[in-house]
Order: C-alpha cells, then structure tokens, then sequence
C-alpha cells in the first residue's frame, strides 16, 4: 500500500514536470518564431554599409631612374691622356677642362704644318713671278699658247699646295685644342673612364671618357609598360611612384613622351613611357629602380559600394544585365538599379543615385550561423520547419540556405 502512495506522488511529479517542460517548449516555439519572423531575412544575408570616399584605378609597372639632359664626353683624337682633372660628383661647367692628353706631339705637328705654308707660300710667290714675267710676251707674240700654259699651270699648283697647307694647319690646331678634353654644359660627373697614362684611339669610334649630367635636379623615368595597359596611358598623366631607398616615401612625376618602338622579351611585348621626375631635394640618384602608378582615373568624395554587391543575385530568376545592388527594406531585400563609375578591384563608384552614405547593402548569404548556436531546450524538442527561404525557415530547414 505505501509503495502503491509513493508511485502516485512519483507520477503526479512526473506529470506536472512534464507540463512546466511543454509550456516552456512552447513559450520557446513562440519567441523563437516570432524572432525568427522578424530577423531571418536579416541572418540570412551579409550586408556591408555604402561609403563615400576618394578612388582611383591604377596600372603598375617598373622603370629606372636617369638624369635629364645626359651627355657623353668622348675625345676626337688619339693619343696618351696626360691628366685628368675632375672626379666622380665633381661640378663643372661649360668649357672646363676635364682632362688633357700629351700636347707635345700635337705641337709639333702644328710646327709641321705652318712650316708647310712657309714653303708653299714662297713657291707660290716664285710661280707667280714667273708667270707674270713671261705673260707680256706671250701677248707680244713671242710666246705661244701652249708655253704660257705651263707657267700658268706651274702657278696655280703653287697656289693649291698654299691653301692645302693653310688648312693643315688649321687642323693641326684643332687637334691640338681636342687633346684638350672640356666639358661641353653645366653639370655633374656621373661617370669617369679613363686614368692619366692611359692610352685612348679614337680612329674607329670616339671613346667615352666622361658622363655628365645636366641638372640632377629634374630627373626622369624610363617605365616599361605592358602592351594590354599602354592604350590608356595618356601625356601630361599623374603618375605615383617608390624607390628602394626611401619606401615610406611617394615621389610624384608627369608622362612627358610615349615611346612607339616596342621590345618583346619572352614574347612579352612593352613599351617605353618617359615621366618627368622632379627632384628638388636631391634624394633621386641616377639608376634606382621606381615601382610606378600611373593613375588613369580618380573619384574624389564619392559614393562606393563594394563589387560583391553589384554581383549578388537573389535567385536564379534574377537574370538582369543591368547593374543593380539589393538593399534590406526593412526585413525584405529590394532591388535597387544604379549607375556605376569607376571600378577598381575592390570597389565601385555609384553614379545619379538616391543612396545615402551608411545604407546596408547585400554583399553575400550569411553561411556561418551553425546547430552550435541553437539552445539545450531546442536540441531536447527539435522544431521542425518545413519552409526554405520564402517561410522564414530556420537552418537547414527545407533545403533553404542555412543562416
């Protein structure tokens, strides 16, 4: 009999833990259903805010930096360099000697060739006189043609020999102020090849013996630029660009010529686009190696939204061509169409729009919401949920997209 009680009392338990435990199910089922019907929308979509902001699409390339107005210094004579009177970075200017090759041989041969005239000269007198002595009796009768032709020929050969040896000396001469080598502008000394002693033959090309640079202070970059990017490089562009030296530092530059010629390496077609660098503080040096933008276009304070919300559909009837984005419309996604602007890899300009800065915009379904997240009570009495997408169904419920 007392056990028969306390089964009683046992089931009378059982049966009212059983009710607490339906009605807090069902409290359960209600709030999450009406929750549900107020944020599935919200859960099932990634929405990012509309920005306004600066953007600009760029191409990149590499190039090597070089001084504007480069000359070569070579020397136009041959011989043995005696001196050399400047070094590397040395400043000079137009008219300085740099250096100066044995004068001596040079000397002599100007010697040489004024003797040379000295001698033609007085031939020249002699076969003048002698023409002019016999040409009276030649118009007298007692000479003929043919014989006042020789004295007149002997004269002008006189005459010949004279004018030869007047320009040798005047080459004499100019080889002998070539030999000393002078800088042809103002500038610097990028380059020095040669050392006193050393020999220099200029009878088949004209040596280098010295680079200099006109003004280090405007400098220029010698870009190569890819053949599927050279169509939208323009003269006058505003291009950005980094050296090695100084990487927190952004140098500015100007397309100043686009070179036509191309050059193919590895069957990799390029072009050479010169930009003016100017280089007031002097920190650009001959030869660095420049990572450059060329900035093709530029939007200042404008709307942006990201490109994955230009590619996000709905569902697979959305087939439009035109260029939309879907905004949350209180819990409903709404089609907006737009005009878009500039396009870089990340972002996108919204042109003639109604959208305000801080919009949300859909940029993809949300895929992170897992079971990890449903309650103890909701894992006891799983709620089944027959709709997909357009019931509000929870995750995995009817093959919908999970939240």
């Amino acid at each position: 009999m007392k056990a028969v009680k306390i089964g009683i009392k046992l089931l009378k338990f059982l049966l009212m833990a059983a009710g607490v435990l339906f009605m807090i199910h069902h409290g359960q089922r209600v709030c999450v259903e009406a929750s549900h019907r107020d944020q599935s929308e919200v859960l099932r979509f990634r929405v990012e805010e509309i920005k306004r902001g600066n953007v600009e699409n760029t191409i990149s390339c590499t190039g090597t930096l070089s001084a504007v107005g480069t000359v070569e210094v070579g020397t136009q004579v041959s011989g043995t360099i005696k001196r050399v009177l400047v070094d590397y970075n040395d400043q000079v200017a137009k008219g300085q000697i740099l250096a100066e090759l044995d004068l001596n041989l040079f000397k002599a041969v100007v010697d040489t060739a004024e003797a040379s005239v000295i001698s033609a000269g007085a031939l020249y007198k002699q076969a003048t006189a002698e023409y002019e002595r016999n040409k009276p009796l030649y118009e007298q009768g007692h000479l003929s043609s043919q014989e006042i032709l020789v004295y007149e020929t002997e004269k002008e050969t006189a005459r010949a020999q004279l004018l030869s040896a007047r320009a040798a000396v005047v080459s004499a001469k100019t080889n002998l102020t070539n030999a000393q080598v002078k800088s042809p502008i103002n500038g610097v000394i990028l380059e020095r090849n040669i050392e006193a002693g050393q020999t220099v033959a200029a009878s088949y090309s004209t040596p280098t013996l010295f680079i200099i640079a006109e003004d280090l202070s405007n400098m220029e970059i010698e870009a190569s630029v890819d053949e599927s990017d050279i169509g939208i490089v323009e003269k006058g562009q505003q291009v950005r660009f980094t050296v090695q030296s100084y990487p927190d530092d952004i140098f500015y530059g100007t397309v100043s010529q686009i070179q036509l010629n191309p050059t193919e390496t590895s069957n990799v077609v390029t072009y050479t686009v010169i930009v003016d660098a100017p280089n007031k503080a002097g920190t650009l040096l001959p030869g660095m190696t420049a990572t450059a933008d060329f900035v093709v276009e530029t939007a200042v304070n404008e709307l942006m939204v990201p490109n994955a919300a230009l590619n996000f559909r709905l569902d697979e009837t959305d087939q439009a061509d035109d260029p939309a984005i879907y905004i949350l419309d209180g819990r409903t996604p709404r089609r907006i169409p737009v005009n878009i602007g500039l396009t870089t890899r990340t972002a996108t300009v919204l042109k003639n729009t109604d959208l305000a800065a801080g919009t949300p915009v859909i940029i993809g379904r949300n895929i992170e919401k897992t079971e990890k997240s449903q309650g103890f009570l909701s894992k006891i009495f799983p709620m089944s949920h027959g709709g997909g997408p357009s019931d509000g169904g929870p995750p995995g419920g009817g093959g919908g997209p999970k939240m």
